[in-house]
């Protein structure tokens, strides 16, 4: 199957939040038909992971998420789902981020297998968008270890070797609980977050790196209050910080709790580290992939959890879609380059396998 029309046929399938397997159960039966070994790991209903693999020893793993992030039909100019190529766009929600670049790696390791190549392995994940929460959850005698890892995030099929860490900071305040008409009475604790989430969102002294550029901090929900009539004694914000080299989560984390002002207890809810593959250590896969200048991105990966998985590997971040497109409202990715993306795969597998 031509890798755009497998990339068409993935945003027709909706995987918003969920529902991957069937995403899951249409790729592997595409790369069993080529002669990869593949199970599939439904570890919760609808949910589920692909590992697919050609020879007792990988060199080399592929890898993309199945899940994309909700899409509301009422503020889209065209179907969520649409699956179609127009004016050379692949239109639909998860179209860049990530299913044109899954349909890259799954086509190209199958033509690879095909040919007579060995040494692959391809693992397709649910739940990245959430925190990794697939990849976290693959038996780790599933994996074979390997020595590479090509994630097929977007980048617009330009190098990527890094990514920023990741932690997700809960901040609870509590406060005093009083009638709306008498708020003199109470304490706000809603109105303390408030100020806290000001003071977060406009700092501008984190730690900085010259390869993957600054700590940030996004202030993404808020919740407080039961009625308007009731002064909120309990509230909680949550940030979401994306750490880079010379920084950690204890230090972010304390810098937020300093930031905040008033007294605060924090929740982690996810913690991944930073990705950071030293460029000799994959000159030769850089050469097949266009070369260039390597970049770094802001975004989080499952290399976060994989890498390690895979008992070190080194990781390139290389995919199809672009990176702008990522949680847009009309997402689309441009449908030039999904072969492209394929045939790098393809050599890069020759070259390591």
């Amino acid at each position: 199957m031509d890798a755009v029309d497998l990339a068409c046929k993935l945003v027709r399938l909706d995987t918003r939040g969920g529902g991957e397997s069937a995403a899951a159960a249409l790729l592997a039966g595409h790369l069993e038909d080529a002669g990869l070994s593949v199970a599939v790991h439904e570890t919760r209903p609808g949910r589920a992971n692909v590992v697919a693999r050609h020879g007792d020893e990988t060199p080399a793993t592929l890898t993309g998420h199945l899940d994309t992030v909700p899409a509301d039909e009422a503020v889209w100019s065209f179907d969520p789902l649409a699956g179609d190529v127009v004016d050379g766009r692949l239109r639909g929600r998860g179209s860049s981020d990530m299913k044109a670049g899954v349909a890259a790696a799954v086509v190209a390791a199958a033509e690879h297998v095909r040919a007579g190549g060995s040494g692959v392995q391809v693992v397709l994940t649910f739940g990245e968008e959430t925190g990794c929460e697939g990849a976290r959850e693959i038996p780790a005698d599933a994996l074979t270890p390997s020595g590479t890892l090509l994630v097929a995030e977007p980048t617009s099929n330009r190098v990527v070797l890094g990514h920023k860490g990741v932690l997700w900071l809960v901040l609870r305040a509590t406060g005093i609980p009083a009638h709306g008409s008498r708020p003199d009475l109470g304490h706000n604790a809603l109105v303390d977050l408030a100020r806290a989430a000001v003071r977060i969102h406009e700092h501008d002294g984190w730690p900085t790196s010259p390869t993957h550029g600054a700590t940030t901090a996004n202030v993404g929900m808020m919740r407080a209050g039961v009625q308007p009539n009731v002064v909120p004694d309990r509230a909680a914000l949550t940030v979401d910080l994306r750490l880079v080299p010379g920084d950690t989560a204890d230090a972010a984390e304390a810098t937020t709790v300093g930031l905040a002002g008033c007294p605060v207890e924090t929740e982690r809810l996810v913690e991944l580290p930073l990705i950071d593959t030293a460029p000799a250590r994959v000159t030769r896969a850089v050469e097949l992939l266009g070369g260039g200048t390597p970049g770094y991105a802001t975004y989080f990966t499952d290399a976060s959890v994989l890498a390690s998985a895979l008992g070190g590997a080194d990781t390139i971040v290389f995919g199809p879609g672009e990176p702008e497109q990522a949680h847009v409202t009309d997402e689309t990715a441009p449908a030039g380059l999904i072969g492209p993306a394929a045939e790098a795969y393809r050599a890069v597998l020759a070259a390591l396998t």
